[in-house]
């Protein structure tokens, strides 16, 4: 079966949130909103993944616990990937390149700019930037993650929060 990456990057978070890290920055009230809310444009359009990896920073994590709690997904089968905090192309690419074959979606939870530049890296997706809580959705005509590179993956889903209708 075709491999499929769905890469979504975290919900808005809360700068205000004093003597708080980078890591350790909250959602604020908009990201804790739109997380269940792509998550459910994606139940809808049946993306659901077999596996969900995300950044361990605090963000990333609760939007990845949100968009499992609307998939029905157990919050303790996020597998949390320190590389993917701060991570570039290269690091992203070596955490999809390693995932276990027996997972075909797959969805990864991140910052940018590591994100936008992965999808455009994937799928010469041209994409200028990943606003908070969007998803991208790529597909891979092939059956090995190993094999994930440099524009093998076709774009087929770009959305986001403030998007009227997903491209």
């Amino acid at each position: 079966m075709a491999k499929q990456l769905v890469l979504v990057r975290h919900g808005k978070s809360d700068w205000a949130a004093g003597g708080t890290t980078d890591f350790e920055r909250p959602l604020n009230h908009r990201g804790n909103k739109n997380a269940p809310e792509m998550a459910e444009r994606m139940s809808k359009l049946d993306l659901i993944p077999d596996l969900l990896v995300s950044s361990p920073a605090k963000r990333a994590i609760t939007t990845a616990r949100h968009f499992s709690e609307t998939w029905n997904i157990p919050k303790e089968n996020i597998l949390k990937e320190p590389t993917i905090y701060e991570a570039n192309t290269t690091a992203l690419l070596a955490v999809i390149n390693k995932i276990d074959q027996q997972y075909n979606r797959v969805a990864l939870f991140g910052h940018n700019p590591g994100l936008t530049e992965f999808v455009n890296y994937l799928a010469d997706a041209h994409i200028y930037n990943m606003p908070t809580a969007s998803v991208v959705y790529i597909d891979f005509p092939f059956d090995d993650w190993s094999l994930v590179s440099h524009h093998t993956g076709s774009l087929l889903l770009f959305d986001y929060p403030k998007n009227t209708g997903a491209v």
